[in-house]
Protein backbone atom coordinates (compact mmCIF):
# COMPACT_ATOMS: atom_id res chain seq x y z
CA UNK A 1 0.00 0.00 0.00
CA UNK A 2 2.80 2.71 0.95
CA UNK A 3 3.80 1.90 -2.69
CA UNK A 4 0.18 1.53 -4.29
CA UNK A 5 1.00 4.11 -7.29
CA UNK A 6 4.60 3.16 -7.96
CA UNK A 7 2.74 -0.56 -8.33
CA UNK A 8 0.23 -0.05 -10.56
CA UNK A 9 2.66 2.51 -12.74
CA UNK A 10 5.16 -1.06 -13.03
CA UNK A 11 2.90 -3.51 -13.29
CA UNK A 12 -0.53 -1.91 -14.26
CA UNK A 13 -1.75 -4.20 -17.06
CA UNK A 14 -0.63 -7.38 -15.27
CA UNK A 15 -2.33 -6.12 -12.07
CA UNK A 16 -5.33 -5.30 -14.24
CA UNK A 17 -5.23 -8.75 -15.44
CA UNK A 18 -5.18 -11.04 -12.63
CA UNK A 19 -7.83 -9.02 -10.87
CA UNK A 20 -10.24 -9.13 -13.49
CA UNK A 21 -9.33 -12.85 -14.28
CA UNK A 22 -9.72 -13.73 -10.57
CA UNK A 23 -13.08 -11.38 -10.55
CA UNK A 24 -14.60 -13.06 -14.15
CA UNK A 25 -14.00 -17.04 -12.44
CA UNK A 26 -16.02 -16.07 -9.58
CA UNK A 27 -14.37 -14.77 -6.42
CA UNK A 28 -15.81 -12.14 -4.83
CA UNK A 29 -13.10 -9.71 -5.75
CA UNK A 30 -14.08 -6.22 -7.28
CA UNK A 31 -12.42 -5.59 -10.82
CA UNK A 32 -14.44 -2.76 -12.14
CA UNK A 33 -12.39 -0.74 -9.28
CA UNK A 34 -9.27 -1.24 -10.73
CA UNK A 35 -10.30 -0.87 -13.89
CA UNK A 36 -11.13 2.91 -12.85
CA UNK A 37 -7.70 3.41 -11.64
CA UNK A 38 -6.39 2.01 -14.97
CA UNK A 39 -8.12 4.63 -16.79
CA UNK A 40 -6.98 7.86 -14.39
CA UNK A 41 -3.41 6.09 -14.39
CA UNK A 42 -3.57 5.94 -18.54
CA UNK A 43 -4.99 9.87 -18.71
CA UNK A 44 -2.00 11.11 -17.17
CA UNK A 45 0.33 8.85 -19.52
CA UNK A 46 1.70 6.34 -17.03
CA UNK A 47 0.58 3.29 -18.64
CA UNK A 48 -1.12 2.52 -21.74
CA UNK A 49 -5.05 2.16 -21.89
CA UNK A 50 -5.28 0.08 -25.30
CA UNK A 51 -3.08 -2.46 -23.32
CA UNK A 52 -4.74 -2.35 -19.92
CA UNK A 53 -8.32 -2.82 -22.29
CA UNK A 54 -6.52 -5.84 -24.21
CA UNK A 55 -5.70 -7.14 -21.11
CA UNK A 56 -8.79 -7.06 -19.31
CA UNK A 57 -10.91 -8.26 -22.32
CA UNK A 58 -8.32 -11.40 -22.85
CA UNK A 59 -9.11 -12.10 -18.95
CA UNK A 60 -12.71 -12.04 -19.99
CA UNK A 61 -12.45 -14.24 -22.65
CA UNK A 62 -10.50 -16.93 -21.17
CA UNK A 63 -13.02 -16.85 -18.15
CA UNK A 64 -15.89 -16.64 -20.47
CA UNK A 65 -14.66 -19.75 -22.55
CA UNK A 66 -13.87 -21.79 -20.01
CA UNK A 67 -17.12 -21.95 -18.07
CA UNK A 68 -19.06 -21.87 -21.73
CA UNK A 69 -17.07 -25.46 -22.22
CA UNK A 70 -18.03 -26.29 -18.66
CA UNK A 71 -21.28 -25.42 -19.27
CA UNK A 72 -21.32 -27.33 -22.43
CA UNK A 73 -20.13 -30.50 -20.91
CA UNK A 74 -21.43 -30.59 -17.61
CA UNK A 75 -24.71 -28.93 -18.27
CA UNK A 76 -26.89 -28.12 -15.41
CA UNK A 77 -24.25 -29.83 -12.89
CA UNK A 78 -21.82 -27.05 -13.61
CA UNK A 79 -24.57 -24.27 -12.75
CA UNK A 80 -25.84 -26.04 -9.37
CA UNK A 81 -22.36 -25.86 -8.53
CA UNK A 82 -22.04 -22.39 -9.34
CA UNK A 83 -24.54 -21.16 -7.66
CA UNK A 84 -23.98 -23.35 -4.22
CA UNK A 85 -20.70 -21.18 -4.13
CA UNK A 86 -22.06 -18.08 -5.15
CA UNK A 87 -22.77 -15.32 -2.27
CA UNK A 88 -26.62 -15.72 -3.33
CA UNK A 89 -27.23 -19.25 -4.25
CA UNK A 90 -30.86 -19.36 -3.18
CA UNK A 91 -32.07 -17.24 -5.71
CA UNK A 92 -29.30 -16.86 -8.09
CA UNK A 93 -30.66 -19.40 -10.71
CA UNK A 94 -34.03 -18.39 -11.14
CA UNK A 95 -32.93 -14.92 -11.63
CA UNK A 96 -30.24 -15.89 -14.27
CA UNK A 97 -32.63 -18.31 -16.01
CA UNK A 98 -35.32 -15.59 -16.06
CA UNK A 99 -33.15 -13.43 -17.47
CA UNK A 100 -31.00 -15.56 -20.14
CA UNK A 101 -34.46 -17.11 -21.80
CA UNK A 102 -35.77 -13.74 -22.09
CA UNK A 103 -32.55 -12.69 -23.85
CA UNK A 104 -30.57 -15.57 -24.87
CA UNK A 105 -27.16 -15.07 -25.84
CA UNK A 106 -27.71 -11.39 -26.55
CA UNK A 107 -27.77 -10.84 -23.13
CA UNK A 108 -24.42 -11.68 -22.90
CA UNK A 109 -23.54 -8.46 -24.18
CA UNK A 110 -24.43 -6.92 -20.49
CA UNK A 111 -23.86 -9.90 -18.47
CA UNK A 112 -20.58 -8.30 -16.62
CA UNK A 113 -23.02 -5.39 -15.28
CA UNK A 114 -25.14 -7.51 -13.37
CA UNK A 115 -23.94 -8.80 -9.99
CA UNK A 116 -24.72 -12.42 -10.06
CA UNK A 117 -25.28 -12.67 -13.80
CA UNK A 118 -22.09 -12.79 -15.21
CA UNK A 119 -20.75 -16.29 -13.36
CA UNK A 120 -24.23 -17.98 -14.56
CA UNK A 121 -23.82 -16.79 -18.07
CA UNK A 122 -21.39 -18.60 -20.21
CA UNK A 123 -22.11 -21.76 -18.25
CA UNK A 124 -25.74 -21.70 -19.50
CA UNK A 125 -24.98 -20.99 -23.05
CA UNK A 126 -23.02 -23.84 -23.27
CA UNK A 127 -25.33 -25.91 -21.54
CA UNK A 128 -28.55 -25.03 -24.24
CA UNK A 129 -26.03 -25.39 -27.27
CA UNK A 130 -25.30 -22.22 -28.38
CA UNK A 131 -22.94 -22.10 -31.11
CA UNK A 132 -19.26 -21.07 -30.77
CA UNK A 133 -18.91 -18.57 -32.76
CA UNK A 134 -22.02 -16.53 -31.76
CA UNK A 135 -20.88 -17.03 -28.07
CA UNK A 136 -17.51 -15.65 -28.56
CA UNK A 137 -19.08 -12.86 -30.51
CA UNK A 138 -21.39 -11.93 -27.61
CA UNK A 139 -19.02 -12.59 -25.60
CA UNK A 140 -16.14 -10.73 -27.32
CA UNK A 141 -18.95 -7.54 -27.17
CA UNK A 142 -19.48 -7.76 -23.73
CA UNK A 143 -15.72 -7.59 -22.70
CA UNK A 144 -14.87 -4.55 -24.70
CA UNK A 145 -18.19 -2.40 -22.93
CA UNK A 146 -17.57 -3.46 -19.42
CA UNK A 147 -14.19 -3.05 -19.62
CA UNK A 148 -14.04 0.18 -21.97
CA UNK A 149 -17.19 1.70 -19.10
CA UNK A 150 -14.19 1.05 -16.80
CA UNK A 151 -11.34 2.66 -18.13
CA UNK A 152 -13.31 5.28 -19.90
CA UNK A 153 -14.67 6.30 -16.64
CA UNK A 154 -11.21 6.54 -14.69
CA UNK A 155 -9.80 8.51 -17.65
CA UNK A 156 -13.19 11.36 -17.43
CA UNK A 157 -12.51 11.28 -13.60
CA UNK A 158 -8.77 10.56 -13.46
CA UNK A 159 -7.88 14.02 -11.40
CA UNK A 160 -10.45 12.67 -8.13
CA UNK A 161 -9.37 9.21 -8.55
CA UNK A 162 -5.35 10.45 -8.31
CA UNK A 163 -6.79 11.82 -5.23
CA UNK A 164 -7.62 9.05 -4.09
CA UNK A 165 -4.96 7.13 -4.83
CA UNK A 166 -2.66 9.42 -3.06
CA UNK A 167 -4.74 9.22 -0.28
CA UNK A 168 -4.51 5.35 -0.11
CA UNK A 169 -0.92 5.64 -0.52
CA UNK A 170 -0.47 7.75 2.81
CA UNK A 171 -2.77 5.83 5.02
CA UNK A 172 -0.51 3.06 4.19
CA UNK A 173 -1.51 0.04 5.85
CA UNK A 174 -4.38 1.38 7.67
CA UNK A 175 -6.05 1.96 3.77
CA UNK A 176 -5.52 -2.07 3.56
CA UNK A 177 -7.37 -2.23 6.62
CA UNK A 178 -9.91 -0.59 5.48
CA UNK A 179 -10.74 -2.01 2.34
CA UNK A 180 -10.65 -5.28 3.91
CA UNK A 181 -13.19 -4.46 6.28
CA UNK A 182 -15.57 -3.08 3.63
CA UNK A 183 -14.80 -6.43 1.94
CA UNK A 184 -15.72 -8.45 5.00
CA UNK A 185 -18.89 -6.56 5.92
CA UNK A 186 -20.34 -6.78 2.41
CA UNK A 187 -19.68 -10.73 2.77
CA UNK A 188 -21.20 -10.10 6.18
CA UNK A 189 -23.86 -8.44 4.46
CA UNK A 190 -24.88 -10.88 2.12
CA UNK A 191 -24.77 -13.82 4.47
CA UNK A 192 -26.92 -12.52 6.79
CA UNK A 193 -29.66 -11.75 3.73
CA UNK A 194 -28.83 -15.10 2.58
CA UNK A 195 -30.01 -16.20 6.09
CA UNK A 196 -33.48 -14.30 6.31
CA UNK A 197 -34.25 -15.30 2.84
CA UNK A 198 -33.97 -18.97 3.63
CA UNK A 199 -35.80 -18.28 7.11
CA UNK A 200 -38.38 -16.89 4.97
CA UNK A 201 -38.74 -20.03 3.00
CA UNK A 202 -39.23 -22.20 6.06
CA UNK A 203 -42.20 -24.53 5.29
CA UNK A 204 -43.03 -28.37 5.58
CA UNK A 205 -41.88 -30.30 2.89
CA UNK A 206 -42.85 -33.66 1.98
CA UNK A 207 -39.84 -36.46 0.85
CA UNK A 208 -39.99 -38.45 -1.78
CA UNK A 209 -40.59 -41.84 -0.31
CA UNK A 210 -43.76 -39.73 1.19
CA UNK A 211 -44.94 -38.76 -2.38
CA UNK A 212 -44.00 -42.82 -3.31
CA UNK A 213 -46.58 -43.67 -0.56
CA UNK A 214 -49.11 -41.34 -1.63
CA UNK A 215 -48.97 -42.83 -5.22
CA UNK A 216 -49.11 -45.85 -4.10
CA UNK A 217 -51.91 -45.63 -2.05
CA UNK A 218 -54.13 -43.95 -4.74
CA UNK A 219 -54.00 -40.88 -3.43
CA UNK A 220 -53.41 -39.16 -7.12
CA UNK A 221 -51.14 -35.75 -6.32
CA UNK A 222 -51.24 -33.10 -8.31
CA UNK A 223 -47.14 -32.77 -9.38
CA UNK A 224 -46.29 -29.38 -9.75
CA UNK A 225 -43.24 -28.04 -12.00
CA UNK A 226 -42.23 -24.65 -10.70
CA UNK A 227 -38.56 -24.77 -12.80
CA UNK A 228 -38.59 -21.51 -15.44
CA UNK A 229 -38.49 -22.34 -18.98
CA UNK A 230 -34.67 -22.54 -18.90
CA UNK A 231 -34.42 -25.26 -16.61
CA UNK A 232 -37.28 -27.20 -18.33
CA UNK A 233 -35.01 -26.93 -21.75
CA UNK A 234 -32.31 -28.41 -19.76
CA UNK A 235 -34.00 -31.44 -18.14
CA UNK A 236 -37.04 -33.00 -18.98
CA UNK A 237 -39.98 -33.10 -16.35
CA UNK A 238 -41.90 -35.44 -14.32
CA UNK A 239 -44.37 -36.98 -16.92
CA UNK A 240 -47.52 -35.71 -16.24
CA UNK A 241 -46.88 -32.95 -14.33
CA UNK A 242 -48.45 -29.46 -14.83
CA UNK A 243 -45.82 -26.92 -15.74
CA UNK A 244 -46.60 -23.62 -13.10
CA UNK A 245 -45.44 -20.81 -15.30
CA UNK A 246 -47.72 -22.20 -18.85
CA UNK A 247 -50.15 -19.30 -17.48
CA UNK A 248 -51.09 -16.42 -14.94
CA UNK A 249 -51.08 -17.88 -11.16
CA UNK A 250 -54.58 -16.78 -11.14
CA UNK A 251 -55.29 -18.92 -13.84
CA UNK A 252 -53.08 -22.12 -12.88
CA UNK A 253 -54.54 -22.42 -9.39
CA UNK A 254 -58.11 -22.16 -10.75
CA UNK A 255 -57.30 -25.37 -12.01
CA UNK A 256 -56.74 -27.23 -9.11
CA UNK A 257 -58.77 -29.17 -6.68
CA UNK A 258 -58.25 -28.06 -3.05
CA UNK A 259 -59.23 -31.39 -1.56
CA UNK A 260 -56.05 -33.11 -3.01
CA UNK A 261 -52.66 -33.09 -2.30
CA UNK A 262 -50.14 -30.94 -4.19
CA UNK A 263 -46.61 -31.39 -4.76
CA UNK A 264 -44.55 -28.38 -5.90
CA UNK A 265 -40.79 -29.56 -7.34
CA UNK A 266 -38.09 -27.42 -8.70
CA UNK A 267 -34.44 -27.66 -9.41
CA UNK A 268 -33.03 -24.74 -7.45
CA UNK A 269 -30.95 -25.09 -4.35
CA UNK A 270 -32.55 -25.60 -1.58
CA UNK A 271 -36.02 -26.47 -3.31
CA UNK A 272 -36.56 -22.31 -3.27
CA UNK A 273 -39.11 -21.74 -6.15
CA UNK A 274 -40.86 -25.42 -5.14
CA UNK A 275 -41.33 -23.59 -1.44
CA UNK A 276 -42.17 -20.06 -2.62
CA UNK A 277 -44.82 -21.52 -5.51
CA UNK A 278 -46.21 -23.75 -2.30
CA UNK A 279 -46.35 -20.59 -0.15
CA UNK A 280 -48.83 -19.15 -2.64
CA UNK A 281 -50.53 -21.93 -2.85
CA UNK A 282 -51.41 -22.48 0.95
CA UNK A 283 -52.18 -18.37 0.97
CA UNK A 284 -54.97 -19.15 -1.35
CA UNK A 285 -56.38 -22.29 0.40
CA UNK A 286 -54.62 -25.20 -1.05
CA UNK A 287 -53.64 -26.28 2.74
CA UNK A 288 -51.97 -29.59 1.18
CA UNK A 289 -49.08 -27.91 -1.09
CA UNK A 290 -46.01 -28.91 -0.10
CA UNK A 291 -42.70 -28.54 -1.67
CA UNK A 292 -40.47 -32.11 -3.18
CA UNK A 293 -37.68 -32.04 -1.03
CA UNK A 294 -34.38 -33.06 -3.03
CA UNK A 295 -36.37 -31.27 -6.01
CA UNK A 296 -36.49 -33.19 -9.29
CA UNK A 297 -32.77 -34.64 -8.52
CA UNK A 298 -34.66 -36.35 -5.87
CA UNK A 299 -37.47 -37.98 -8.27
CA UNK A 300 -34.48 -39.10 -10.38
CA UNK A 301 -32.75 -40.60 -8.09
CA UNK A 302 -35.75 -42.71 -7.01
CA UNK A 303 -36.31 -43.46 -10.93
CA UNK A 304 -32.86 -44.44 -11.87
CA UNK A 305 -32.66 -48.26 -12.66
CA UNK A 306 -35.74 -48.84 -12.48
CA UNK A 307 -38.21 -50.38 -14.98
CA UNK A 308 -41.56 -49.38 -13.58
CA UNK A 309 -41.92 -45.83 -13.29
CA UNK A 310 -44.52 -43.99 -10.73
CA UNK A 311 -47.32 -42.75 -12.21
CA UNK A 312 -48.21 -39.34 -12.10
CA UNK A 313 -52.11 -37.82 -12.66
CA UNK A 314 -52.46 -34.96 -13.88
CA UNK A 315 -54.54 -32.13 -12.43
Amino acid sequence: MPNLIELLQLYGVLIVFAIVLVEQIGLPIPAFPILIVAGALAAGGEISWPVCLAASVGACLISDVFWFNAGRFYGKRILRLLCKISLSPDYCVSQTEDRFNRFGPKSLMVAKFIPGFNIIASPMSGALGVSTPRFLAFSMTGSLLWSGTGIAIGAIFHKSVDKVLVMLEDMGSTALMVLLTLLALFVLYKYIERRRFRQGMQIERISMSELVQLIHGGQQPIIIDARSITAQQLEQAVPGALIYNACAPESFMALLDKERHIVVYCSCPNDVTAAQVAKQLISKGYHRARPLHGGLDAWNAHHAGQSDPLTVHAG
